[in-house]
């Protein structure tokens, strides 16, 4: 495994300074936004993709600090009611798809995306419960009419190029836990696979460490991303985990996101390390900061930290070496 970021974290920053940056604090592999929710910042796929020279000087930059690219994020929802959106979020997916294909690049990060209740839908539509029966049918009438075409057709697309998509089971979208993500997968080709984060399982309550197990197993574990979450008790104790509040109401949200050793301590994270090493998880670990009482510095200097000294790095025989 080696220790990696995503790059949104210093999008503000031009280029090759954030790659500077990334390799002086032991960076070796980077997640580089190109679309979608997370913008393009370091990464304009179609300028990229018309323009050889500059391609040229994109890869450049990366071999020239010894570094490689983990996977390629456009975070989007193709599934969007509004067709607008829904068609740039789709452009910004085959986009890149086509990049990475072009730069060797196996992961492409994503959500399934979430559609409306109806063709008549405004907004996408997450049901978290089958009663009344409307949820139940609205359930059932995105992942068929909807959800498994598309990712039927993408699945195609993605083989076609040599890719896969990494999808990020995120509440709000169809896939949000191991069993939708599945879902997912058994319908539509094994091409679409999981970019794992367990901030979003924590606060459902869920088992990272089980889920990886259980993802493995599907040979559907296919990047990772490293993000903790803070459960505080004395709210969810009054109003569960379901939270709409802003992420900005720290102290009246039941769950916020972390920098990692920040929500669950080192215990729980050697755990998740460990496992990924058991199942033979040889990707990156890559950083992802959205802790709203840290700079981005101080986030990013803290995970790197507490990472490096947890990852193992050298695998002599069926040993591993730290």
């Amino acid at each position: 495994m080696k220790l990696g970021v995503f790059t949104v974290l210093l999008g503000k920053l031009e280029f090759n300074k954030a790659l500077d940056y990334f390799a002086e604090n032991g960076v070796h592999t980077v997640e580089i936004a190109c679309g979608g929710y997370v913008g393009n910042a370091h990464c304009n796929t179609t300028e990229l993709l018309r323009d050889q020279g500059k391609l040229r000087e994109f890869q450049r930059a990366l071999t020239d600090r010894g570094m490689e690219i983990s996977a390629l994020s456009c975070h989007g929802n193709a599934l969007h009611p509004n067709a607008t959106k829904a068609h740039q979020f789709h452009e910004d997916f085959q986009n890149a798809v086509r990049l990475a294909a072009l730069l060797g690049v196996q992961n492409v990060v994503t959500f399934s995306g979430c559609p409306g209740e109806s063709e008549t839908s405004q907004n996408p539509v997450w049901v978290t419960c089958p009663w009344p029966n409307d949820f139940l049918r609205v359930v059932e009438w995105q992942w068929t009419e909807k959800v498994i075409p598309y990712w039927i057709e993408q699945d195609a697309f993605l083989k076609a190029n040599g890719v896969r998509v990494a999808v990020e089971p995120h509440p709000g979208f169809v896939v949000y836990n191991y069993e939708t993500a599945l879902r997912l997968r058994h319908s539509c080709g094994d091409s679409i696979g999981v970019n794992f984060d367990p901030s979003h399982l924590f606060w459902q309550q869920m088992d990272p460490a089980l889920i990886i197990r259980k993802l493995a197993e599907e040979n559907a574990l296919y990047h990772f991303h490293a993000k903790d979450t803070s459960i505080y008790d004395v709210n969810t104790s009054l109003n569960g985990v379901l939270d709409t509040k802003s992420y900005r109401e720290v102290t009246k949200r039941s769950w916020v996101f972390r920098t990692v050793g920040y929500g669950h301590g080192e215990d729980v994270w050697k755990e998740i390390i460990s496992t990924l090493q058991m199942v033979g998880y040889e990707g990156a670990i890559s950083i992802e900061h959205e802790d709203g009482m840290m700079s981005v510095n101080e986030g990013f200097q803290k995970a790197v930290e507490f990472l490096k000294g947890l990852l193992i790095t050298e695998r002599i025989g069926d040993v591993w070496w730290a």
